[in-house]
C-alpha cells in the first residue's frame, strides 16, 4: 500500500484507526459542551440530545472547511518530516497518538472537561521540540508564528466565553424582568417539566449550533491529525493535492516575483537577506517546474514533497519579510502578495474528501457514546444551583458565536474551555464569585494548566524513545 512494505503498510493502518478513535474519543469527551444545557433545562430527553449533537457534529467536519486542519499541520514546519524515513515518522505520530488518547480518556475517566485541543496541541509541540534535540538538526523544529497564534486563541477564548456570558446574562435579565416570562428564565427547571415552547426552541438552537460549530473546529483538528500522519509517512501522495490544477500557478508566481523585485533587500540584516535570496531563488524554480504542467501527477512522486517544501518556505520566508519595518511596499503590493501567496498555497492546504468523511463518522458516533460523566460536571458542579434557563442559553450562544469565528479565521479554541468559561460566567452573573463551586472548579484549572505541560513532557520522551528503537 502506497509503495509501503507490509510493516510499514500495517502501522500506517494503525496511526490511522488511532487518529480516529482520538477523534471518536473526542466526541464523548465534548459532547457534554453541547447536551448538558437541553439536558439539565428539560428541553431534550438525554438520548435524544445526544444523537441530535452527534448528528450536527457530523455535519460540522463535513462543511466546516480545512483551514483548522491546515493551522495544526502547519505547527510542525516542513522541514521536521521531510527529513525523516518512514519509521522515523511512525515515531513522530504514534507518540503523539498515544499522548493524546491516553490524557482525553483519563480526563474523561475523571469526569473533568479537559480541552482535547490543548491535549493534541501540546503532543505535537512536544514532539516537535523534542526532534530539536537530536544531534545534526537545523532549523526550527516548530512553526513558533503558528503556535503563538495558536496559543493566543485558546488563552483568550475562554475569558472571552466567562466576560460575553456575564454581559448577556445581565441583558437578558434587564430585557426581560418586566414580561411574564421575567422569573422563571432565572429559576430552577422544574423536573421532568419542558420549558415554554420558545426558551426550547432557543436552548435546541444553541445547542445545534454548538453542535456544528465544534465539528467545524474540533472535528478538523482531527483532519490536521491524519493529515499530518499521511504526510509525514507517505509524502508522495499526499504532500500535494492531485486534484489542483496548476495552469494558474506559474501568472500567481510571476505576481510574485514583481513584487520580490520592487523590494529592497540591501536595508535587510544578514540573515533576512538570506531568507529573501531563498525565496527569490524559489520562486524563479517554481516557475520552470509549473510553466509546463498540465496536472500535479505530472510530477514526479519523488519530487513532490520538495515541491511542498519550497511553496512552505516561500510563504514562511515572504510573509516575514514583508513585516519587516524596513520594507516599503505599498499596499496594492501586499495584497498582490497576499493573495498571490494563497493561491498557490490551495496545492498544500487541502484534505482527501475521504479523510474529511472519515473524522465525521468518527466524532458523530463517539459523540453519541460515554458523554454522563463530564455532563454531570458541567451541569451540576460547576455551580452550586441549578442550570437555569438564562445560564444555559447564555453559556452556549457565546460558546457558539466563538467557536464559529474561530473556525472562520482558521484558529482552533477548546470547545471545553470556552462553554465550562461560559457556565461559570453564567453562575457569576447569578449570585456572585460565592455561587461557583471551589472544589470542581480548581480541579478544572488544575487539569487545564497541567494538559500543555504533561501531554508536551510525554509526547516528546515517548518519541525519543521510539526514535532510537526504530
Amino acid at each position: 500500500m502506497f509503495d509501503l512494505d507490509f510493516g510499514h503498510s500495517a502501522l500506517l493502518v494503525i496511526c490511522l484507526l488511532a487518529a480516529c478513535g482520538f477523534e471518536f474519543v473526542n466526541g464523548f469527551h465534548d459532547t457534554a459542551n453541547a447536551v448538558a444545557t437541553v439536558i439539565y433545562t428539560n428541553s431534550l430527553k438525554p438520548w435524544v440530545a445526544v444523537v441530535w449533537s452527534g448528528f450536527w457534529n457530523f455535519l460540522g467536519v463535513l462543511f466546516g472547511g480545512v483551514a483548522v486542519a491546515v493551522g495544526i499541520i502547519n505547527l510542525l514546519p516542513v522541514e521536521t518530516l521531510v527529513d525523516q524515513n518512514t519509521a522515523h515518522s511512525l515515531s513522530m505520530v504514534i507518540s503523539l497518538l498515544i499522548t493524546a488518547i491516553f490524557w482525553n480518556l483519563l480526563t474523561w475517566y475523571l469526569g473533568i472537561p479537559c480541552s482535547s485541543s490543548h491535549t493534541l496541541i501540546g503532543s505535537i509541540l512536544g514532539v516537535g521540540l523534542a526532534y530539536s534535540l537530536l544531534p545534526n538538526v537545523t532549523g526550527e523544529a516548530v512553526n513558533w508564528s503558528k503556535a503563538q497564534d495558536i496559543g493566543m486563541s485558546l488563552l483568550v477564548s475562554p475569558l472571552f466565553g466567562f466576560s460575553m456570558t456575564i454581559i448577556l446574562m445581565y441583558l437578558i435579565r434587564s430585557l426581560t424582568k418586566k414580561t411574564e416570562y421575567g422569573d422563571s428564565l432565572f429559576k430552577e427547571p422544574k423536573k421532568d417539566k419542558e420549558p415554554p415552547f420558545w426558551i426550547r426552541a432557543t436552548l435546541v438552537v444553541t445547542c445545534t449550533l454548538v453542535s456544528f460549530f465544534h465539528g467545524s473546529n474540533d472535528g478538523q483538528k482531527g483532519v490536521g491529525l491524519i493529515m499530518l500522519i499521511l504526510i509525514g509517512i507517505v509524502p508522495a501522495y499526499f504532500a500535494l493535492n492531485e486534484n489542483y490544477l496548476p495552469t494558474a500557478m506559474p501568472d500567481s508566481l510571476a505576481r510574485i516575483e514583481r513584487v520580490i523585485n520592487s523590494m529592497d533587500s540591501t536595508v535587510l540584516s544578514q540573515p533576512d537577506r538570506e531568507r529573501f535570496g531563498e525565496a527569490r531563488a524559489i520562486n524563479m524554480r517554481l516557475q520552470k517546474q509549473f510553466s509546463t504542467l498540465a496536472s500535479v501527477t505530472d510530477i514526479p512522486k519523488e519530487d513532490r514533497f520538495l515541491v511542498r517544501k519550497d511553496i512552505m518556505i516561500l510563504d514562511r520566508n515572504l510573509k516575514s519579510i514583508a513585516g519587516k519595518q524596513e520594507i516599503k511596499i505599498s499596499d496594492a503590493e501586499r495584497s498582490v502578495l497576499k493573495d498571490g501567496l494563497g493561491r498557490i498555497r490551495e496545492i498544500t492546504d487541502y484534505s482527501p474528501r475521504w479523510v474529511i468523511i472519515l473524522i465525521s463518522v468518527s466524532l458523530g458516533l463517539g459523540t453519541m457514546i460515554g458523554w454522563k460523566r463530564i455532563v454531570k460536571t458541567v451541569g451540576e458542579k460547576i455551580g452550586k444551583e441549578h442550570l437555569t434557563y438564562a445560564q444555559g442559553a447564555s453559556a452556549e450562544i457565546v460558546a457558539a458565536s466563538t467557536i464559529g469565528l474561530s473556525s472562520h479565521f482558521g484558529l482552533p479554541v477548546s470547545t471545553t474551555h470556552v462553554l465550562s468559561s461560559g457556565i461559570a460566567g453564567s453562575m457569576v452573573a447569578n449570585r456572585g464569585v460565592k455561587n461557583l463551586q471551589p472544589e470542581t472548579v480548581r480541579n478544572i484549572l488544575i487539569a487545564w494548566f497541567l494538559t500543555l505541560p504533561v501531554v508536551m513532557i510525554m509526547a516528546g520522551t515517548l518519541f525519543l524513545l521510539f526514535r532510537s528503537i526504530f
